[in-house]
């Protein structure tokens, strides 16, 4: 039997003239979002503030995380006009800060990377005073790709850990802890671009196994962590190991600070995404 929710991890139903209009605009743009592929439970909140994190190059994915509510299937080739639909997008919406992520594409030569950067283009050419931050796959690591990423010029490049060096297999069979540290530090070693990355609790990690992610994201130069409590999508996912009370999560945030990490959002809820603009 699955443990209840705890009360401080639900979210109230909103329904505004915002969140309704918000959705409309991204219907109308045949665009996804990651707040309702991966079911976040922020998604209202963020609405509501008129904003969403676009989820790129379709909506199914060719890995299969345990953890992630995406479903894993053959993708379809890429829409050449979703980077004219995410700036129009981004334009109807009043945007000043914006966060498009993807799904991962193995499938593709570059991984999507020239694909993340058309869409930064086509932003910058609607919008120039936007700020954009993207959510990136590992790109298996490709310097090429890493390379398109730099040249392009997000604002903010973010690419998630995920979880402990403890848990990665278990939780990303297709990953690696190594590689993805490997990409944040590539980032930072030959660009300005402020790095980010996050992961979730509650997968079997110890305190201890979160303090040595923290050490080794900040000895990549990682400027940005957020962390936040892992909650199982279905019952075909990773079980939730533990829920962590908002005290732990207090303790979570000192070993953060003990570790050199200066800018975070920590909390329950907290997302990649989640109030990203105030973290910048």
């Amino acid at each position: 039997m699955r443990e209840r929710l705890p009360e401080y991890l639900k979210r109230p139903i909103i329904d505004t003239d915002m969140t309704r209009n918000v959705r409309k605009i991204l219907k109308n743009r045949c665009l996804n979002t990651v707040c309702e592929n991966a079911r976040c439970p922020n998604k209202n909140e963020c609405y509501s503030a008129n904003t969403a994190t676009f989820l790129i190059m379709g909506n199914v994915c060719t890995r299969n995380c345990r953890y992630c509510n995406i479903s894993c299937e053959r993708p379809q080739p890429l829409d050449e006009e979703e980077p004219l639909h995410i700036a129009e997008a981004v334009r109807d919406l009043g945007l000043k800060y914006t966060v498009i992520t993807s799904v991962t594409r193995d499938d593709l030569p570059d991984g999507g990377a020239s694909h993340f950067a058309r869409c930064i283009q086509e932003i910058r050419r609607l919008t120039p005073g936007v700020k954009i931050e993207i959510l990136t796959p590992d790109f298996k690591g490709d310097i090429n790709a890493l390379d398109v990423i730099i040249n392009a010029k997000p604002d903010v490049f973010n690419h998630n850990i995920e979880t402990v060096r403890q848990v990665f297999k278990k939780a990303r069979p297709q990953g690696d802890y190594d590689l993805s540290l490997s990409v944040l530090k590539y980032i930072k070693e030959n660009s300005s671009i402020v790095t980010k990355s996050g992961l979730m609790v509650g997968l079997g990690e110890t305190m201890e196994d979160i303090k040595e992610t923290f050490t080794d994201l900040k000895n990549c130069g990682c400027n940005i962590v957020t962390a936040g409590q892992y909650i199982q999508p279905s019952k075909k996912h990773l079980e939730v190991s533990k829920y962590y009370t908002l005290e732990e999560f207090d303790g979570i945030k000192h070993l953060a600070r003990e570790c050199g990490i200066e800018d975070y959002a920590i909390a329950p809820l907290v997302r990649s995404s989640y109030k990203a603009a105030e973290l910048v």
